[in-house]
This record gives structure tokens, C-alpha cells and sequence, in this order.
């Protein structure tokens, strides 16, 4: 079976994640629109048919078919058009007339819904919306409030997830600050000749190193033009500012920790497995090199995809050599490049502890990871526009499944984090200038306060198919990428 794929799991930790992330978006607009007093009839979880629905005072609630996504209907001079974007009418197709502003019908007794409410507003009843709770009678302001409520929502469910994690699991110590790696990313040539495999991290910017997490810690708040790191070497000035500026999110990944080489996992009917390597076993040499720890040695089995390869292991204080053929499989490099490497189905055992922070710092830690997260997107979206970065980077529904899958077989903590940095997306994306995005909408209601009065109706029209052609074209992008590793996934099982 593909290692990534358990139908149960991989449904049930979609469902959590994506539903979670719309639910919490969308009551975002809810809410909003419920406090600047906007008539709001509808609250979608899902497209399509509706697989449960139920009405609380003024508001219909309903869990849709198709879990990729939500919607707020809110009372609007554009009813019918907006209830067609945003999952059909909500008034009968054979009503004949149309009653006030709300796109509501009047409808024979014959044909009335069994909640028919005689007092209440249309669609639920005869009454009419009134005007000053149509979305267009609010002020600019009160739009623009309602419009961002969404995204901010979004920012805030991953910040208060990350927080939460932090206070729950506190600070994670790798005990060592010993360099295992060195990125080998286009941006990192001028300086990864500076450092080597095997160098002792000591100071950052004058602060002592007793662990890699004050590494990590030390690049993530450097400050000025840059950041001095002093290994057992030499000491390394990293420029932050100028045309040779390494960017502080891409110092993070510059250097990986050095880390014993000693399996802790092995996939089931993996190479490995069929090659005889256990849990437990150190790994002492690859085709033919001794490996002084993980990173080496997973170096030279990316380097042999499909080529017979000697592993020689030390288990329970023997030596024993097996012959292992890795599977090849295409993956991103730090370049974002995809390349062939290989990959026997083993993980390595991590000696990470944690140790307890207070609630000041958790909530740090969380705004930090949350900006982080966000500066993270905005930099891929600025690539792929800057065509720096390949569309074979996007994923869809698919990718977000095996995701959610990968992240639940890691354990709850994973999931939510997943959560929080798909949350993170979300936002992100939904402030990009598209119509039918928040972000367009934001726009589109600017343009219109600068113009002085609203687009024509067709103008909104345009906007509004130009807006759906975008998202189609992204979406259809995705879906191709996902149904590709898919297929790609699919032949190395086969073989």
C-alpha cells in the first residue's frame, strides 16, 4: 500500500483539518456581519446538496456534500447574483415575483417550504428585507470590517493553536550544536563553504549556544544588517541587508544538526524492510562510506536511487552488511527543483526533549511561528508570481489530504499544527486582489469609495467571471499536480 495512504485516516484527518479552517473562517464574516446589524439567512459548511440543515432565529445552518469549503449568504442589492456564486438561489425557480431588494420571492402556499415561517424574512417568509440590512446600506467601514473578518479569524485560530502548543509541549532541546548539513540552496552558495559538516556552533550575535533550538532561535531574532555566528572554526559574518543578503526566514534552513544515525523506524515492505534492516540498528557505512551520522548518510542514499547498495549496520554490538536497492522517488531539492533521489523507508531516532516555558513566552512563541508561517507564503506566492518557483509547487484537495494523513499518523500535536499553518494559507491567499476573494472584494469596495458611486452591473459581471476563470485556472493546476504524485506514487508501488 502506499505509505502515506489509509483511507480511514487520511478522510477522517481532512475532514478535522479543512473543516476547521472554513468553519473558523467563515464565522469570522458571521459574526461580523451579525454585529454591524447585515441580514445573514445562511451559514455553509460545504458545497451542494445539503447533508444536514437547521434553522436558529434568523439563520439557516447547513452541512454541505462537498467539504472544500463554506460560505455566509448576507442580504445584498446583488442577491440573485451573489446566491448563484455562493451555492444557488434561495428561493424557488418557479416563484413569479420578486419581493423587495432581497432577491426573495413571493410563494404560493403549495409550494412553501415545511419551516415557512409567515413573520419572518424572506427566503424563510413573505417579509421583506429591509433596507438599512442590506450589506450595501453599511458604510465603507463597516464592509470593509465584515469583508476581513474572514482572514483575521484565520491569523487568529493559528496563533492561538501555536500558543497553545507551545504552553503544551514547551520548548523543543536537540541537545547537541554540532552542524550535520549544510543546504546546498542556490541563495546559500557564497557561505556554505564557511561552514562543514562537523563544525561546533558557539555563539550567535554574542549569545552562548548550548543547544540547536538557541540556534534556531538566534537566526530567527537576529537583528541589524547582520548576524555574526562563531564556530569551533572561525567566526562567520552573515549579511541581512544588501545585494549578498541572506534572507533571516532562509536561515533557518541553512544548517540541519548533526544526528546519530541510528534507525528508529522501518516502513513495512519498504526497501529496508525487505533487506533485513531493524529498528535499533546503527548505521556504520553506505556503499562503501563510513557515515559519521544521519545526514550523511541519508546523503548517500538520495544519491542511489534504484543501484544496489551495501549498508553495513551495527546491531547489538555485531556488524552485519545488507544490500539494499532504494526506491526512486521524485522529490523538491532545496532549489525546489525536482530530482530523482532515493529512499529505503527508514526514520532516524531523535533525541528531542522539551522543556517547560511560561504563558509570556508560549504566546511569544506563538506569534512568532504565526508570522513566520505567514512570512513563509507570502515569499512562495512572490515566487511563483516572479515565476522564481514552478507551478508543480501548488497542491489541491489531494495534497491536503495526504497531508492531513501524514500529520495524524504523527500524532494529535502534528494535526493541529497542520491546522494552524493551513489556516495560515488560507488567509494568506484569500487576501490576494481576485474578485470573489476577500482580498478583491476589499478591493473592488475601495475603487468604488474612490470612484464615488458602485460598477455598472456589468463591470461586476466581469469582474466576477474574471475572479471564477482565476480560480479555476489554480484550481485546475492543483488538481493536475495532485493527480500526477498521485500517479507518480501509484507506479513505484506497482514496480
Amino acid at each position: 500500500m502506499l505509505d502515506w495512504f489509509d483511507p480511514f485516516r487520511v478522510i477522517l484527518a481532512f475532514v478535522f483539518v479543512l473543516g476547521v479552517v472554513v468553519f473558523v473562517h467563515e464565522l469570522g464574516h458571521f459574526l461580523a456581519a451579525k454585529l454591524t446589524g447585515v441580514y445573514a439567512p445562511r451559514f455553509s459548511i460545504g458545497f451542494g446538496k445539503s447533508l444536514w440543515r437547521r434553522r436558529w432565529g434568523e439563520t439557516e445552518y447547513i452541512l454541505a456534500a462537498i467539504p472544500l469549503g463554506g460560505y455566509v449568504r448576507m442580504a445584498s442589492k446583488e442577491d440573485e447574483t451573489m446566491a448563484a456564486l455562493e451555492g444557488g438561489g434561495e428561493a424557488p425557480a418557479t416563484a413569479p415575483e420578486t419581493v423587495g431588494g432581497s432577491g426573495a420571492r413571493v410563494v404560493e402556499e403549495e409550494t412553501r417550504p415545511s419551516d415557512w415561517d409567515p413573520n419572518a424574512l424572506a427566503p424563510f417568509g413573505p417579509v421583506p428585507v429591509p433596507e438599512h440590512r442590506l450589506f450595501e446600506s453599511k458604510s465603507l467601514l463597516a464592509r470593509l470590517f465584515i469583508m476581513v473578518a474572514g482572514v483575521t479569524m484565520n491569523i487568529v485560530l493559528g496563533f492561538l493553536v501555536l500558543s497553545a502548543l507551545a504552553a503544551y509541549y514547551g520548548r523543543p532541546i536537540i541537545p547537541t550544536t554540532v552542524i550535520g548539513a549544510v543546504t546546498d540552496a542556490d541563495w546559500a552558495r557564497p557561505y556554505v563553504s564557511r561552514f562543514q559538516r562537523g563544525d561546533t556552533v558557539v555563539a550567535i550575535d554574542d549569545r552562548a549556544i548550548r543547544t540547536w533550538g538557541d540556534i534556531l532561535e538566534g537566526f530567527a531574532r537576529a537583528e541589524g544588517d547582520s548576524v555574526v555566528v562563531r564556530t569551533s572554526r572561525g567566526v562567520i559574518l552573515l549579511p541581512l541587508e544588501g545585494d549578498s543578503a541572506v534572507a533571516r526566514r532562509d536561515l533557518v534552513t541553512m544548517l540541519t544538526p548533526q544526528l546519530p544515525a541510528v534507525i528508529d523506524r522501518v516502513e513495512a515492505g519498504s526497501p529496508a524492510d525487505r533487506a533485513g534492516i531493524r529498528a535499533g540498528d546503527s548505521l556504520v557505512a553506505v556503499g562503501g562510506q563510513p557515515v559519521d551520522g544521519w545526514s550523511a548518510a541519508v546523503e548517500q542514499i538520495r544519491r542511489s536511487p534504484g543501484r544496489a547498495l551495501p549498508v553495513e549496520v551495527m546491531r547489538a554490538g555485531e556488524r552485519v552488511t545488507v544490500t539494499v536497492i532504494p526506491d526512486s522517488a521524485h522529490q523538491r531539492d532545496d532549489n525546489g527543483r525536482e530530482v530523482l533521489t532515493g529512499r529505503i523507508g527508514v526514520g532516524n531516532r531523535v533525541e528531542n526533549r522539551r522543556e517547560p516555558v511560561s504563558v509570556g513566552a508560549a504566546i511569544a512563541s506563538g506569534w512568532e511561528a504565526t508570522w513566520d508561517m505567514a512570512g513563509s507564503v507570502v515569499d512562495v506566492l512572490h515566487r511563483l508570481v516572479t515565476r522564481r518557483l514552478s507551478t508543480d509547487q501548488l497542491g489541491g484537495p489531494i495534497a491536503i489530504a495526504r497531508a492531513s494523513g501524514e500529520a495524524a499518523a504523527g500524532g494529535f500535536a502534528q494535526l493541529l499544527q497542520l491546522t494552524a499553518f493551513l489556516s495560515i494559507n488560507v488567509a494568506i491567499f484569500n487576501l490576494l486582489p481576485i474578485p470573489i476573494l476577500d482580498g478583491g472584494q476589499i478591493l473592488i469596495n475601495l475603487l468604488q469609495a474612490v470612484k464615488g458611486s458602485p460598477f455598472s452591473l456589468r463591470s461586476r459581471e466581469y469582474m466576477m467571471r474574471f475572479g471564477l476563470a482565476m480560480i479555476a485556472l489554480i484550481f485546475a493546476l492543483a488538481m493536475f499536480n495532485d493527480l500526477r504524485r498521485v500517479a507518480g506514487d501509484l507506479a513505484r508501488w506497482i514496480r
